[in-house]
């Protein structure tokens, strides 16, 4: 499927990839660590992120120096990218995209907790490893990341983070256990963040993304009963695009929502409610 206009009558429900046209100005020179940015909706938030003049440190497993590169070459003159090796299961790393932050641009004034796997299996049948490593990366990998910040911004005058949730953590959807599971208790500990850090001007909410257009919907999107299915659980009708997950994202982290934490944005098209 390629990602057209939600005004594209001959396929309306397609990905609306449309450019979104807000702007912060206020977040100029702010300096953002995403995690899971080698490639996807990390990639996404670190492209867009750094177009609109707010620098990066992607970290990722592997990819996220292509990427900066790749963003660098692409927006030169724009926020610019340090990618990094990290991996979000063990805590040091976070302590090192951190320094790399204050290395590279002086400052951390945002974490975007992206990382994730996205396992699946029958219920009888989840394997122990399967669910020890959905757990380390989809929550463990939150917490560590969340620490790091939090440590950082309480120091410095406060900061925002952003988790990444989804739709599943209140939705249950066969063979998807772990993962559902594991997106529920990020949308719970982004509610305890919140009450614990907001003294220290720290704002902690997530985005709970639902059906968009990205490699692991791709499945879905090349089988057309799949896809009909699909459809059916979301109002709007049409797969969402990752640029409208990026929007909430933009909105979260900009004075706009300065009296906005411990929410937990849907980006679903109206999927949770179905």
């Amino acid at each position: 499927m390629t990602a057209t206009t939600a005004n594209d009558q001959t396929n309306p429900t397609r990905a609306d990839a449309s450019p979104i046209s807000a702007s912060y100005p206020e977040l100029l020179g702010t300096v953002a660590v995403v995690t899971g940015a080698g490639r996807g909706m990390g990639a996404v938030f670190a492209t867009e992120l750094a177009r609109r003049g707010i620098n990066v440190v992607a970290g990722d497993l592997a990819g996220a120096p292509e990427v900066a590169t790749q963003i660098n070459d692409e927006l030169a003159g724009a926020g610019r990218v340090a990618g990094r090796r990290a991996d979000v299961t063990n805590p040091a790393d976070h302590d090192a995209l951190l320094r790399a932050g204050l290395d590279e641009f002086g400052r951390v004034d945002f974490w975007i907790n992206n990382a994730g796997v996205f396992p699946q299996a029958e219920f009888t049948d989840i394997p122990p490893d399967q669910l020890t490593s959905t757990y380390q990366v989809n929550v463990n990998g939150v917490v560590y990341g969340a620490q790091t910040a939090a440590r950082h911004m309480r120091a410095n005058g406060g900061g925002a983070i952003v988790n990444m949730a989804s739709v599943a953590g209140v939705r249950v959807r066969a063979t998807r256990a772990a993962y559902n599971s594991s997106k529920a208790a990020v949308r719970h500990l982004t509610a305890c963040m919140a009450v614990e850090l907001g003294s220290d001007n720290i704002r902690v909410n997530a985005i709970a993304p639902g059906f968009v257009d990205t490699e692991m919907t791709r499945w879905v999107r090349e089988d057309p009963a799949a896809l009909d299915r699909a459809l059916r659980t979301v109002p709007l009708h049409r797969v969402g695009a990752p640029i409208e997950v990026f929007g909430a994202l933009y909105f979260l982290l900009s004075d706009s929502a300065r009296y906005i934490t411990g929410a937990v944005i849907p980006v679903d098209g109206g999927s949770q409610h179905v």
